[in-house]
């Protein structure tokens, strides 16, 4: 009698555990930059991400993993160079992005890719942080889209970030306070405004913007404000550098004649202008730049 009882307890028991097997993963929803809600049946395992920020954020809550392919200027961490590229986020490789499989393809408010991709029944997450809100907007998103806990993963990047900017802050020298500075995004020349994350960051290492947030994130700009608004320091971007040599009256800026330019190499410049994990980096790259020329005089 005994045995049978526990004949019985055993197949109960191994069926519970067939059932909870079969149980399906929690669906999730969220609602992405351009208003669209997108459902998911479970959080995705195989992510196409076509921007270098959104790429460096799922692999900072330790999911890199799950990536299965990458747009061409996705390049942090050295993992995921492995990783297959289906073009850039203003020109992918619709086919090579389907052939992937991917549960969500991750990218750019402003990527051409997002209609197409949805015809063809792939679900579409579209992020595009430009302030420090945006940053920490993001970071949420895309926790909730791997379905980590926010201690473990938005939460915790943000404080990092957060903290490093202000300990940034503190290693800069009173006297390099308050110096006005230009940072050229690309060329065009494209600028970092106030109202940008880049901007952000340099008030909140006592800098000031001679661009005004009433322009706008990143707004393409004539040459001759710069002249006019007389900078005293300039941060660039080596792709940026030759072009830059080209604009009409620089050489009458007081940055220029006092040889005040942080030229940042292709690394560097790749860590400065992204919205991301790395903005913690990209705080200590920028306080250095503004020690070492504003307040060397």
């Amino acid at each position: 009698m005994r045995a049978s009882a526990l004949k019985t307890l055993t197949t109960a028991f191994m069926l519970l555990l067939c059932l909870a097997g079969l149980a399906p993963a929690h669906a999730l929803q969220l609602t992405d930059d351009r208003g669209v809600s997108v459902t998911l049946a479970q959080s995705p395992q195989r992510i196409v991400s076509l921007l270098p920020s959104l790429t460096e954020t799922v692999c900072a809550m330790e999911q890199c993993h799950r990536l299965v392919g990458i747009d061409r200027y996705s390049n942090h961490p050295a993992s995921v160079k492995s990783l297959p590229v289906v073009g850039g986020g203003l020109d992918p490789n619709i086919e090579a992005i389907v052939a992937l499989k991917p549960d969500v393809v991750i990218l750019a408010t402003s990527s051409r890719a997002s209609q197409r991709l949805e015809s063809l029944g792939i679900k579409v997450v579209a992020l595009e942080p430009k302030s420090h809100a945006d940053v920490q907007r993001v970071l949420k998103k895309i926790g909730v889209l791997l379905d980590i806990p926010p201690a473990q993963g938005a939460d915790r990047l943000w404080r990092i970030i957060d903290a490093s900017v202000s300990a940034a802050a503190q290693s800069i020298p009173p006297q390099a306070r308050n110096t006005r500075v230009y940072f050229e995004v690309s060329r065009g020349p494209y600028a970092a405004g106030e109202a940008s994350f880049i901007g952000e960051t340099l008030t909140r290492l006592g800098v000031k913007n001679i661009i005004p947030a009433s322009l706008g994130p990143f707004p393409r700009i004539n040459p001759e404000f710069v002249v006019r608004a007389n900078p005293d320091l300039i941060m660039v971007g080596s792709r940026s550098m030759q072009a830059m040599a080209t604009y009409p009256g620089w050489s009458s800026i007081k940055a220029v004649k006092q040889q005040r330019i942080c030229v940042y190499g292709v690394d560097e410049s790749d860590v400065v202008v992204r919205p991301g994990p790395r903005m913690a980096e990209a705080a200590r790259i920028m306080a250095n730049c503004i020690a070492g020329k504003a307040g060397a005089g």
